[in-house]
């Protein structure tokens, strides 16, 4: 396919923060020529300049009811208008892969899935706690089955770690070519340049961390289980700190004031004190099971050892014993045991363990996926 060919790339709808708006930033970067179609954009400044086309459902209350657009955006994605297009690029966590656009000759334009995963809340309600209601239950094998079926069209496959591979596997029975996600390993190594961009009250909360402490990082929900964090740094007697925020801010405040050792909550830290929360930090404490985990490659870039539990894709983004630990299990004394080895391993280099990671890898990895 010739690179001059013009494309199409989709998303299910575009939110202000996202790590798989991160990833349609990055195909955005990579086919600087495409127009971009999603459900609706609550972001348009992620992609200004760019021609984004929205479908019906932005002009209606649905967007702001994700459960109810789940089911809605099955028969929109087959009723997107025609397009003259040489091939589309589709970033998936949910139905985008079921877009279908003509061309002017009557034919479908290729379609080219990069599956951040096949909808958990049908495929993987273990993961995600939006699919254990008995609503979504009744329903998942509907959509299960249209699902598998949409999934035989595409040209190709790419998942995002080889754990979302295998779930590809078993739910839409094809394989996928793996391509890890982007990280901005360069910006983040930058620590001059992210340093300068610390306000006041970030460098006054930097200034004021303990010596030695265990970093949490990541939404405040349950599934992220940030409170095995905490329970891990009281078998060790360690300081913790807390980074994020969502809707279990109150329950982690709680679960802080009965701790026996120092937990702080820094809600909706910058993405430069954030930088500097990984770089003070003895250890990453990474206790989710993720479809990949950026959180711990990032971490990894300014030299930070990482644990996480024994399943998941977060396990593809460090060398156990080397810039991270496996632990046996998300016990509690089994991630302490994994916490006390990664506070003892040698200093390693941040960059070269994370480049197989940065944006110039995925760039062109997206484009060999999509062009040949």
């Amino acid at each position: 396919m010739p690179a001059t060919s013009r494309g199409l790339l989709v998303h299910e709808w575009i939110a202000p923060a996202g790590g798989s708006e991160n990833v349609l930033e990055a195909m955005a970067r990579a086919f600087p020529d495409a127009d971009v179609r999603c459900l609706w954009n609550d972001a348009p400044d992620r992609l200004a300049g760019r021609r984004v086309s929205e479908t019906w459902l932005a002009r209606t209350p649905v967007r702001r009811r994700k459960a109810l657009a789940a089911a809605l955006c099955v028969p929109t994605w087959r009723l997107l208008p025609p397009g003259a297009y040489d091939w589309m690029l589709i970033s998936s966590h949910l139905f985008a892969h079921h877009a279908r656009v003509r061309r002017p000759d009557g034919g479908d334009v290729p379609a080219f899935v990069y599956a951040h995963t096949p909808a958990r809340y049908v495929w993987a309600p273990e993961f995600d706690p939006r699919g254990q209601g008995p609503v979504v239950r009744a329903v998942a094998p509907a959509f299960r089955a249209v699902d598998r079926r949409r999934a035989r069209r595409p040209v190709a496959i790419a998942a995002n770690s080889a754990f979302v591979r295998e779930r590809i596997a078993r739910a839409w029975d094809r394989d996928a070519v793996v391509i890890p996600p982007p990280v901005d390993v360069d910006g983040i190594a930058d620590v001059d340049a992210w340093t300068s961009e610390l306000s006041a009250a970030d460098r006054r909360v930097l200034a004021a961390l303990p010596a030695t402490f265990l970093l949490g990082a990541s939404r405040f929900a349950s599934y992220k289980r940030l409170d095995l964090v905490v329970d891990t740094a009281e078998r060790l007697g360690l300081p913790v700190v807390l980074a994020g925020r969502g809707p279990d801010e109150a329950v982690l405040r709680a679960r802080a004031a009965r701790s026996r050792v120092p937990v702080s909550l820094i809600v909706s830290p910058s993405d430069a004190l954030l930088r500097g929360l990984y770089r003070a930090a003895s250890a990453l404490v990474f206790p989710a099971i993720e479809d990949f985990g950026i959180i711990p490659v990032e971490a990894q870039v300014l030299g930070t050892p990482v644990v996480t539990g024994p399943v998941g894709g977060q396990l593809e983004t460090y060398v156990d014993g080397v810039s991270g630990v496996r632990a046996e299990s998300l016990e509690p004394a089994d991630l302490a045991e994994a916490t006390r080895r990664a506070l003892a391993l040698e200093a390693f280099d941040g960059v070269g363990a994370t480049r197989r990671f940065s944006r110039e890898v995925f760039d062109a990895r997206i484009r060999r996926f999509v062009l040949g």
